[in-house]
C-alpha cells in the first residue's frame, strides 16, 4: 500500500527551501511512499528540478494562500480557505492523502484539523503528542498545549491515544503509561489528577502510576500524560534548558587556548552526545484524536528534522493509527461510569 503525505510546503520559518529537500530525501529513503507538495505553484516549481526521478510519486497541488505564524485562528479558519495548510488537510479528508504535515502555526493547524476532520468516536478533545529524549531512549508526552483545562476523562483519553501512538511508532506491545503529578503517591495532586489516576488504573492500559517531572528524563515510562498547560511548560522549559546547555558548552570550550585544546580532545565524545540528544531526530508532533492523521513539525526545523517528521507521519498512516484508537476507545467504561459522573459533578 502506498502511503501519500500531503505537505504544507509554505509553513514554518523556512518554507519550500526546507520542505522540498526534506520531501526528496524522504522519497529516496522510502520507495513505498508518495508526497503531494501543497503551496503556491510559482514558489514550488523552481525548486523541483530534481523531481523527475520520483515520477508519479511526487505531485504538486496549488494553494494560493499562506497561514502566517502571527495570524489569528479566525483568519486561518474563515478567511484563508485556500491556504496550503487547509488544502493539505482537505486532501486527507478527501482520501487523496494518508496524512498531512505542516511546520506552520500550531493553533491554526489544530483548529483547521479539528474543523475539517472532526474528532474520532469517544474522543472529546484532540491532543498534541511529541517525543522527548531521556536516559533510556525517549518517551511520548501529551498534551502539549491543545487543552489547557482538562477533565479526568480527557486525561484518560490522552493515555489511550498516547499508548497507541507508541505502539504504532515503536511497535511496542504494551507501552507503560504514567500520569504526571507532583508526587508518586495516589493522594498527591488536584482532584482531576486523582480521578484520572483511578480511571487509568481501570482502563486496561499498562498504567505505571504517578510520575514526577524528573521521571520524564529518567525514562521511567513510555508515555507521560498531563494537561496542555503543564505539558507546554514542560516542552518550552526543555527547549530553553537544551539551548542554554549548548550555548554554555560552546562558551566554555572557546574561552581560551587551553579549553579549545580540551574541546579538540573531547570532540568525538561531544559529537556522540550531540547525536544522542539531537532534538531534530525527535521532530514531529502528532495531533491525536482526529479522523485523520496530522503531524506538526517544529517551525524552525531544517531539512533533516522535517524528514524525521515525515517518517513518523508515514509510519502512523501505515499502522492505521486512527482506526486503532477508535477500536481501543470502544473498550473503555461508558460515559455514565460512576467515576466519570463524579468527575462531571466536580
Amino acid at each position: 500500500m502506498t502511503i501519500t503525505i500531503a505537505i504544507d510546503c509554505m509553513g514554518g520559518d523556512h518554507g519550500p527551501s526546507v520542505t522540498i529537500p526534506a520531501a526528496f530525501d524522504f522519497l529516496r529513503r522510502d520507495p513505498d511512499c508518495a508526497v503531494i507538495l501543497v503551496g503556491r505553484e510559482e514558489d514550488l516549481r523552481p525548486l523541483l528540478a530534481d523531481a523527475k526521478e520520483f515520477g508519479d510519486r511526487l505531485k504538486v497541488h496549488h494553494a494560493s494562500e499562506i497561514v502566517e505564524m502571527h495570524e489569528s485562528l479566525a483568519t486561518a479558519l474563515r478567511i484563508k480557505k485556500d491556504s496550503s495548510m487547509r488544502v493539505a488537510i482537505n486532501l486527507v479528508k478527501e482520501g487523496a492523502a494518508s496524512a498531512a504535515i505542516s511546520a506552520g502555526n500550531t493553533g491554526a493547524l489544530m483548529a483547521i484539523s479539528r474543523f475539517v476532520l472532526k474528532t474520532l468516536p469517544g474522543i472529546d478533545r484532540p491532543a498534541i503528542a511529541t517525543i522527548l529524549p531521556n536516559a533510556r531512549g525517549h518517551s511520548y508526552v501529551l498534551d502539549l498545549g491543545a487543552n489547557v483545562d482538562c477533565s479526568a476523562e480527557d486525561l484518560l483519553q490522552f493515555g489511550v491515544m498516547g499508548a497507541l501512538l507508541a505502539v504504532a511508532l515503536e511497535h511496542s506491545e504494551r507501552p507503560s503509561v504514567g500520569l504526571l503529578n507532583i508526587g508518586e503517591e495516589d493522594i498527591k495532586g488536584n482532584e482531576v489528577v486523582k480521578q484520572a489516576g483511578e480511571l487509568l488504573k481501570g482502563s486496561g492500559l499498562n498504567f505505571y502510576g504517578n510520575v514526577e517531572g524528573d521521571d520524564i528524563w529518567k525514562g521511567i515510562v513510555d508515555v507521560v500524560v498531563c494537561d496542555g498547560f503543564v505539558g507546554n511548560v514542560v516542552l518550552k522549559s526543555t527547549e530553553g534548558l537544551t539551548q542554554m546547555i549548548a550555548r554554555g558548552l560552546k562558551e566554555e570550550f572557546s574561552r581560551n587556548l587551553f579549553t579549545k585544546a580540551v574541546a579538540l580532545m573531547a570532540l568525538s565524545v561531544l559529537r556522540a552526545f550531540k547525536r544522542r540528544f539531537d532534538h531534530r531526530a525527535y521532530n514531529g508532533a502528532s495531533l491525536l484524536g482526529l479522523r485523520g492523521i496530522v503531524f506538526k513539525s517544529h517551525g524552525s526545523a531544517d531539512a533533516y528534522a522535517f524528514r524525521c517528521a515525515l517518517e513518523r507521519a508515514a509510519e502512523a498512516a501505515r499502522q492505521r493509527l486512527p482506526e486503532k484508537i477508535t477500536a481501543r476507545m470502544a473498550l473503555l467504561p461508558p460515559h455514565d461510569h460512576p467515576l466519570l459522573k463524579q468527575d462531571a459533578a466536580a
